[in-house]
């Protein structure tokens, strides 16, 4: 595996800008990638602990829209251990978000399991922790912010592996971590997850879009499963 991990790079998607929305390109396809939306239907995902999505979740202009709370979060169908996931999405002004991975449906909301990414409007958030941090876990440099303004699209990668996670926020690398390392304990432990004992404990787990009350898009939703 360690071997592998300076390939990853390679074959990670272009920016939604460089080519069509929504769609594989051939590099893609020969590296493994999937699309979890075509930008017509929601089949891969369901709501948490449900089935089906709410209708408060819609497809419009090629992306899947929270319009409004009452959606509640989302979760993808299947399970994923160690891959690569790319995303572009959009908030409005003062919107709040997140993006989680290896969530269980073992307790009444998926973010005490699942560790979370901030997706915010950084500016007019009301939220400390900003958009492509690791929450209450991992930060960028002090200073660092390369997302876009509220309105505009953004794209946020992450490689999760045993042996390192890495997230990127339009290209800019934030966070590097490794899950479940003794550095990760310790902040875990210092954080409000320590009263949660199944947190960031799984190695496989459903990938969720969060319902946290504001209209936020997604689009060019794609995963690559690392054998």
């Amino acid at each position: 595996m360690k071997a592998l991990l300076p390939l990853l790079f390679l074959t990670l998607p272009l920016a939604a800008d460089h080519h069509k929305a929504n769609e594989l390109t051939a590099a893609e396809k020969k590296a493994g990638w999937t699309l979890l939306f075509d930008g017509k239907t929601m089949e891969h995902f369901r709501n948490y602990k449900k089935e089906g999505v709410r209708g408060q979740w819609v497809v419009r202009d090629g992306a899947f829209t929270l319009l409004k709370k009452g959606g509640g979060d989302i979760i993808t169908k299947k399970q994923y251990g160690a891959f690569e996931f790319t995303a572009d999405y959009k908030i409005t002004p003062g919107g709040n978000s997140g993006l989680m991975y290896h969530v269980q449906e073992s307790e009444n909301t998926p973010w005490r399991t699942g560790p979370e990414i901030q997706i915010l409007d950084n500016p007019k958030g009301k939220d400390p922790q900003k958009a492509g941090w690791l929450y209450q876990l991992y930060r960028p440099a002090e200073g660092v912010d390369a997302t876009k303004p509220a309105g505009e699209w953004n794209t946020i990668r992450i490689l999760i592996t045993p042996e390192k996670c890495v997230h990127w926020m339009n290209g800019t690398k934030y966070v590097e971590y490794v899950k479940g390392s003794e550095d990760w304990d310790k902040k875990v432990a210092a954080s409000k997850f320590s009263k949660f004992k199944d947190f960031g404990k799984a190695t496989k787990g459903h990938i969720c879009l969060q319902d946290h009350g504001n209209e936020v898009s997604y689009r060019n939703v794609k995963i690559r499963e690392v054998k």
